[in-house]
């Protein structure tokens, strides 16, 4: 336990204050928590620890080489692109992230996205506000087309752990399931070119990486195969689809709805084309799929985990 000093640079990031970290507190000698960091006074506060641990924090070059104590980054999430890994190497710093946890609340919430757009959800819920369903002349409303998932045909863009169990979760209402092929990936006999998937699904949904090869790879040309009446869902990152095109296909009545629980600038300080009020058939969630409870738990068992790996000399999860 000694000098096993810890830092925990965005604490709410992750703990709402309903986890327990009592497993966490035990491995280090010091577990400081802050409930935000800026960039400047992260070198101050890693003065001294050996582990840094971060959402989103950002742990650059000139940060590491800073502080010469640190051994290990404990990324609270499965993204470290807010860890600079050459200088992490660089400064024989082990990097370790976590993995799969949120496959449950990420596959549930796509699921409800979808079923959302294909029931309207939102629209009759609106007119029930808006005192229409009073008003009606018979016992129900059907102002809104209402779309069923069986037979349908939905189209999954990444079939790793995530995307399988979205899948598994579609076939139970029914749905026929096609892979599509990604973009910088080798072609593979089981993944439909990306052109001849868009054209023949109902529903699209993502699961894919955002790099060099797919940053706006779903832009206006892709969203004009679609067919008419097409439904697509993103929660995976922002960057993916292109945010004006989507807008404008929403717009133009030829998509039945989106639903994206990214952006590609979070929190949208700033503004975003998706966020205009006069988007229709539009449902934008604030990056909390992967927020339940008993995922945000996983990722403290994982946070344990890797380390007591580290410690132990045998890493987990590690990435750099």
């Amino acid at each position: 336990m000694n000098n096993r000093r810890a830092v925990f640079l965005d604490h709410p990031s992750l703990d709402l204050g309903d986890l327990d970290l009592s497993g966490l507190r035990a491995i280090f000698s010091e577990l400081s928590l802050h409930e935000q960091t800026t960039p400047q006074n992260v070198v101050e506060r890693l003065q001294g620890a050996q582990v840094a641990i971060s959402n989103k924090i950002a742990l650059n070059a000139e940060t590491l080489a800073a502080c010469p104590d640190l051994k290990l980054i404990l990324v609270t999430a499965t993204g470290t692109n807010n860890v600079d890994l050459a200088a992490a190497r660089a400064h024989g710093v082990t990097v370790s992230n976590c993995q799969g946890y949120g496959t449950p609340s990420v596959a549930q919430h796509t699921i409800m996205l979808l079923l959302n757009l294909v029931t309207r959800l939102n629209d009759y819920q609106r007119d029930v506000q808006a005192g229409l369903w009073q008003k009606a002349k018979q016992f129900c409303l059907l102002d809104h087309p209402i779309v069923e998932l069986e037979g349908k045909t939905l189209g999954l863009l990444g079939h790793g752990e995530l995307g399988g169990a979205v899948a598994r979760l579609a076939e139970a209402f029914g749905m026929r399931v096609i892979l599509g092929a990604i973009p910088g990936r080798p072609a593979r006999a089981d993944r439909v070119p990306l052109d001849a998937l868009l054209a023949q699904v109902d529903a699209l949904t993502l699961h894919c990486p955002l790099n060099e090869h797919t940053h706006n790879f779903i832009g206006a040309r892709e969203l004009a195969l679609l067919k008419p009446g097409a439904f697509i869902v993103n929660t995976a990152r922002g960057g993916l689809i292109n945010e004006q095109a989507l807008a404008d296909a929403l717009r133009s009545g030829h998509l039945g709805g989106a639903a994206t629980d990214v952006l590609s600038v979070e929190p949208p300080v700033n503004g975003n084309p998706l966020l205009a009020g006069d988007i229709p058939r539009l449902i934008v969630t604030p990056h909390n799929a992967w927020g339940s409870r008993e995922a945000r738990q996983r990722i403290v068992g994982q946070l344990i985990e890797n380390a007591e790996g580290f410690f132990s000399g045998a890493p987990l999860r590690v990435v750099s």
